[in-house]
């Protein structure tokens, strides 16, 4: 059992530190950390009988999401200020271009969250309802 989070210890860390940096990665290592056990551990819940996922609830996936959305772009306009906003602009764009194209950036990160909590949640049911079918045949 240790090794196996010493494992899953070890992926996340080298995850963090290839996209953040060893530097800033560690402080945000117990959050991906806890939330990746936390979705883990509720989708093998499931698969011991008479149980269920909780991540097969669409209430708990957009939740989580949210939380996570909020939380995250709130530090990042901390951190970064207005500067954060220029994630919706690429450089060297020009002004005909960008007013068609800041409008369309914006929905698509806004609308992430959302389309992140369903996909977890249809995987989710799909699993309950895949097995249910392939229990019933047997």
């Amino acid at each position: 059992m240790q090794r196996f989070f010493e494992f899953i210890y070890i992926n996340i860390t080298s995850l963090i530190v290839d996209n953040i940096g060893i530097q800033k990665g560690q402080k945000f290592f117990p959050l991906i950390y806890s939330l990746f056990l936390y979705i883990f551990l509720m989708n093998i819940q499931g698969l011991f009988p008479y149980n269920f996922t909780v991540t097969s609830h669409i209430i708990c996936t957009f939740a989580l999401s949210f939380s996570l959305f909020i939380g995250i772009n709130f530090y990042c306009i901390y951190l970064h200020g207005i500067k954060f906003f220029s994630l919706f602009l690429p450089a060297g764009t020009s002004f005909f271009l960008a007013l068609l194209l800041v409008p369309i950036e914006i929905v698509s990160f806004i609308f992430k969250p959302i389309s992140l909590a369903i996909r977890l949640f249809a995987n989710m049911m799909a699993g309950h309802a895949l097995i249910k079918v392939i229990v019933g045949f047997a």
